[in-house]
């Protein structure tokens, strides 16, 4: 372990976790598509500029065509739906209660593994693992929801997001052969900016937005998407990919944090064993705790 690691895993998880915060407040202005777009583009404006600084524009232009349509695509998959699907998501629950509910994103990532990676068998204490964890969204999704179908349909949308996420994590981890990790980011941001543009621009607010949503933008896209970008492949050098999965675990609570005292977002027992059941799934379905030891797969932004 690096003596930089537990700066870096902290910085993802305040980072990542104060996401779902700032599309809550983002929420109250712009509409899902829109501070979806602005995000992007702001994040990938970003990126580009460390590319060409450290590599110039041909080498960076470059090693994005050698991705060729692949690299655009999975924005679609792993940042373009599931980064809206979280917003529309958090106009109807909690920021807190998303976080949680998109915490089972390893759940879905060993369970599409099964599909595309034959030899990958689930027994025992993994099959445990997934059961609890689909228990555990249940509880988030049936038990009393706040806001009634709404609220329903809203924690459903980011349990969708995370199903996207792990296909796209899937995507990435044989694209990620191919190029640098930041290449692959921004090719990937700029594609989900493209598909972005039409309904994005169609539901630009009609009024000034205030200064809170559009800092709350601002901040989604600079701090939760670009420089977590850039921290996230740091640490992924230094420590490794099964390291840097731990935020995983770390998420959820940074999330009710910030919505608990920030927001003032009440914290039910709902949420309270929703996250328990989530988490111990991942940790038994993901290999992170059992008799076998496997690599979990690292958490994506919201």
């Amino acid at each position: 372990m690096s003596r930089s690691y537990v700066i870096y895993i902290g910085l993802l998880s305040a980072f990542w976790g104060a996401s779902y915060m700032f599309i809550k407040v983002a929420n109250r202005d712009f509409e899902p598509s829109t501070m979806i777009l602005l995000r992007l583009a702001i994040a990938s404006a970003l990126l580009l500029a460390v590319l060409a600084a450290q590599r110039g524009w041909r080498t960076t232009v470059g090693e994005m065509r050698r991705l060729g349509w692949e690299g655009f695509a999975l924005g679609v998959v792993n940042g373009a739906i599931p980064f809206t699907l979280i917003a529309w998501g958090e106009r109807h629950i909690d920021s807190g209660l998303a976080a949680i509910a998109n915490a089972s994103m390893p759940i879905f990532v060993v369970l599409l593994a099964i599909r595309w990676k034959p030899s990958e068998r689930v027994r025992g204490l993994r099959l445990v693992g997934f059961l609890v964890g689909l228990v555990g969204v249940g509880v988030l999704a049936g038990v009393h929801p706040k806001g009634g179908w709404w609220g329903v349909a809203g924690t459903l949308a980011v349990v969708v997001a995370s199903v996207s996420y792990a296909a796209g994590s899937l995507w990435g981890q044989r694209l990620i052969a191919r190029t640098s990790s930041l290449t692959l980011s921004a090719a990937s941001m700029l594609g989900g900016l493209v598909v972005l543009l039409p309904p994005g621009l169609w539901q630009l607010p009609s009024h000034l937005p205030g200064w809170k949503e559009s800092g709350s933008v601002l901040a989604l896209a600079v701090i939760g998407t670009a420089l977590a970008q850039i921290i996230l492949y740091r640490v992924l050098r230094t420590d490794g990919a099964a390291r840097v999965s731990l935020v995983t675990y770390l998420l959820p609570v940074t999330a009710l944090f910030y919505g608990v005292l920030l927001l003032g977002e009440p914290l039910t027992w709902e949420e309270l064993a929703g996250m328990v059941l989530i988490l111990g799934g991942v940790a038994l379905g993901s290999g992170a705790v059992g008799f076998t030891r496997r690599e979990p797969v690292a958490a994506p932004s919201p």
